[in-house]
């Protein structure tokens, strides 16, 4: 089974994803996140999708191009293709999953994306969510955050409540501290350190990295 996953999925996608292609060795591309892997020289081992984002031209590319295309009706089917990639992902039993072009001009489809986190958590699969000013990760007990080039860090619940967080190495710290949904407490925070700590006791956190 492959250790690291990198999926591409058909949000935003440009020149910034290829940066984080060097450690994966396995690609699942998702609709038109397939042919941006072709296009760049990339095959995916896996395509998956209906394929409604790309002309036929381009999927007849996708499917020279690739180990293995798996074809979904765009009507009967009960998942979006990114959730059909992240599925397939997890039951190959990776450590890591990148998702790459998850986020775009779709919110529902970014925000159900976003949720595909909690997926790998209970999976206990390492999974973060990345774009050009992003990257989205989900705390359940602890999480080493690195500065990575990001200005900002912002905590926000994904459950109801998210009880005793307490931060190291950031500028503005909190102890055994409880965010819920709807406070804005978490947002904005800055590394003092390459490296901060989260920990909390209960509840699922995302961690959000961000830069202008």
């Amino acid at each position: 089974m492959s250790s690291n996953i990198i999926i591409c999925t058909g949000g935003s996608l440009g020149a910034w994803a290829l940066q984080h292609m060097e450690d994966s060795d396995f690609y699942i591309g998702a609709d038109s996140g397939a042919l941006f892997l072709v296009d760049n020289g990339i095959p995916p081992h896996v395509a998956i999708g209906d394929f409604d984002s790309v002309t036929a031209e381009e999927r007849e590319r996708i499917a020279a191009n690739c180990g293995e295309i798996i074809p979904c009706d765009p009507v009967d089917k009960n998942y979006t293709d990114t959730e059909l990639a992240f599925r397939l992902a997890l039951s190959r039993k990776p450590s890591r999953i990148k998702l790459l072009g998850a986020l775009g001009t779709r919110f529902d489809h970014a925000l159900a994306n976003v949720h595909l986190l909690a997926l790998a958590e209970a999976e206990g699969v390492e999974a973060c969510i990345l774009d050009k000013h992003n990257a989205i990760s989900l705390a359940t007990s602890s999480l080493v955050v690195h500065q990575g080039g990001y200005s900002q860090v912002s905590l926000l619940p994904l459950t109801e409540a998210v009880t005793g967080i307490t931060l190291s190495g950031f500028q503005y710290p909190l102890q055994n501290a409880t965010l819920t949904i709807g406070q804005s407490l978490g947002i904005s925070n800055v590394l003092a350190e390459p490296t901060g700590t989260v920990l909390l006791t209960s509840g699922k956190l995302l961690v959000i990295q961000s830069r202008d």
